[in-house]
């Protein structure tokens, strides 16, 4: 009986050890970390930019205007984007006015019971400026951070060539022809609104245009507003000086001038690539 006895409580006392060291063994796996397959994710940079080209409307406080810029990264870095930093071409053409230019129609004349058309009074000639410039936009603060608003500095200079086109008047008077334009023969029925019919149309005198060189210059605050730096959405706002070989003459009664200096606002849009 006592050898039975041994026999069970040695057995009880195998099953105790085993469990435990079972259940030891157990815990120790789950502490055990398992290391999970390293992934390796390659991060491709983007695609630096290193060309502009935009397109604008521009106000100048002396008459308005259309440009297209061109632009290119001056970073020598290709990997980093510092587009807004950038070397400018600048082609525009513009149409000069003075503040006396003011259209109007002569009621009180007709001529063959034509309804009269609407004229400048005192308008000798029409003046456009074809002008290509070279400069830089430097970026004073903003960008690249996505969303915000980035300031530049605008610098551009280049040749200017003025385009100056006659202006002509249909008149009722005793004249060889019934469109004329200013001068020392013409004056007298030019200048009497009971003579004018009104303007002889924009086509009239286009090949008596007559094309007189000059340089210009310009500088100016610029304001990108775009959210994607991949487009161009800004406005500008800056002056311009221009002087030509000669004196201009646009009215009858204003004194001819070889020089123009205006301020100018513009916006603009188009993309980056």
């Amino acid at each position: 009986m006592k050898v039975f006895t041994h026999i069970c409580l040695a057995l009880l006392l195998l099953g105790t050890t085993t469990q435990a060291q079972t259940k030891n063994d157990s815990n120790s796996l789950r502490k055990v970390p398992v290391k999970q397959p390293v992934k390796h994710v390659v991060l491709k940079k983007p695609k630096p930019l290193h060309t502009e080209l935009s397109f604008g409307l521009r106000l100048n406080t002396d008459g308005w205007g259309i440009f297209v810029d061109k632009g290119w990264v001056k970073s020598e870095d290709r990997y980093r984007d510092f587009f807004y930093d950038v070397k400018l071409l600048q082609i525009e053409l513009d149409e000069k006015k003075v503040p006396a230019e003011i259209k109007r129609s002569n009621t009180s004349s007709s001529y063959n019971n034509e309804k009269p058309k609407p004229f400048i009074y005192g308008k000798i000639n029409n003046f456009y400026t074809f002008k290509i410039g070279y400069g830089g936009r430097k970026m004073l603060a903003g960008k690249p951070e996505p969303g915000a608003i980035s300031m530049h500095f605008v610098y551009v200079g280049g040749l200017s060539l003025g385009l100056l086109k006659p202006y002509y008047l249909s008149v009722s008077a005793p004249t060889t022809e019934p469109d004329i334009t200013y001068s020392d023969s013409t004056k007298q029925y030019f200048l009497d609104k009971r003579y004018i019919l009104g303007s002889s149309g924009f086509g009239k005198g286009l090949g008596e245009t007559k094309i007189i060189p000059g340089v210009h210059l310009k500088a100016a605050m610029h304001f990108d507003f775009a959210a994607n730096k991949a487009r161009v959405l800004a406005l500008e706002t800056g002056v311009n000086f221009e002087v030509y070989s000669k004196a201009i003459e646009i009215m009858a009664n204003k004194d001819a001038k070889a020089y123009f200096l205006n301020a100018y606002l513009s916006l603009q849009f188009g993309k980056r690539w």
